[in-house]
């Protein structure tokens, strides 16, 4: 197990580095000036912020410097918000994408795990019809349509009711969490029913399945101990990513919900070129997103020990 762990780490480290190599090519191939005269506010700051980042300097310069710097963890200063460390940016706000996220994966895990196997044992008939209708409805329509949708009927909702009953944007309190959690779980969620359904069809006709009934094994023994046990795999799988994904993709979701989250300040930091902050929130973003998939994969070898024998 422990050969099995430091191969996944050596693999996870090269991909980081991978990631930030090519954000760092990415980020020098953009056209513009992230220095120009509308976000430096004096030529001074200009002369200390490429003092600092090499960019009077070649690239290969550049580069040395910036992976100096991402080695100590440092990912610079914000080249349009005055004073202001990138990594305050993510420790400041990364914790509100990550409860929402979390509190999303959670909808989606439990409601695909759910909604799969429901599907699974009324295959073909209304329940299944049903919900796989909803599952192609929730694949296919973007998160952004269902966050409009949803803000839509908060605010029709409390106009009806009279009263509050839940916050239509903002932050702060459990009740703040709960429509756009939701929103952002939809598509993971019915993406998780289909992949559940699937694997529960597979393991109902399977052999050792027939052969516990044959035992005369009672029905929620089988359901739990060999059909969900055995089916649950592929969504573990891709339940890291998943988790990732969720986690730091709420973009939309949180512009729309008016969330204080990590996804905002990086659109904003898109749109005005500030390339510290694009390349740590990225680097960032594709380090929390390989460390998901390595915990998911030891997770997986613990609970199917042949995955860390071969």
């Amino acid at each position: 197990m422990w050969r099995y762990t430091l191969r996944r780490l050596i693999q996870g480290v090269i991909t980081v580095w991978f990631i930030a190599t090519a954000t760092f090519i990415a980020m020098h191939n953009v056209p513009g000036d992230p220095l120009s005269s509308d976000k430096a506010v004096s030529e001074e700051i200009r002369a200390n912020l490429e003092a600092k980042y090499g960019l009077d300097q070649p690239v290969t310069q550049q580069y040395l410097i910036y992976v100096k710097n991402l080695l100590r963890g440092d990912f610079g200063i914000s080249f349009t918000q005055k004073n202001r460390e990138v990594n305050d940016i993510i420790r400041e706000h990364f914790p509100v994408s990550a409860t929402l996220g979390i509190l999303a994966i959670v909808f989606a895990g439990l409601g695909g795990v759910l909604w799969g196997a429901l599907t699974a044992l009324y295959r073909n008939r209304l329940p299944d019809i049903i919900i796989m209708f909803l599952v192609i409805l929730g694949i296919s329509v973007p998160s952004f349509v269902f966050a409009a949708l949803g803000q839509l009927a908060l605010v029709n909702l409390n106009d009806l009711l009279g009263v509050s009953l839940l916050p239509v944007a903002g932050w702060g309190t459990v009740w703040h969490m709960l429509v756009p959690s939701l929103v952002l779980g939809l598509g993971t969620m019915a993406y998780l029913t289909r992949l559940m359904r699937s694997s529960m069809l597979e393991i109902i006709s399977s052999d050792f399945v027939r052969t516990a009934r044959a035992k005369g094994l009672p029905a929620t023994q089988i359901f739990t101990r060999h059909q969900l046990r055995n089916a649950i795999l592929p969504v573990i799988t891709v339940l890291g990513p998943s988790i990732a994904a969720i986690t730091t993709g709420g973009f939309v979701v949180e512009m729309v919900f008016a969330i204080p989250g990590l996804g905002r300040y990086f659109v904003q930091a898109v749109q005005q070129l500030d390339y510290t902050v694009i390349m740590g929130t990225t680097v960032f973003y594709g380090a929390f997103l390989v460390f998901m998939v390595i915990v998911v994969d030891l997770l997986y070898g613990w609970i199917d020990p042949r995955v860390r024998l071969e």
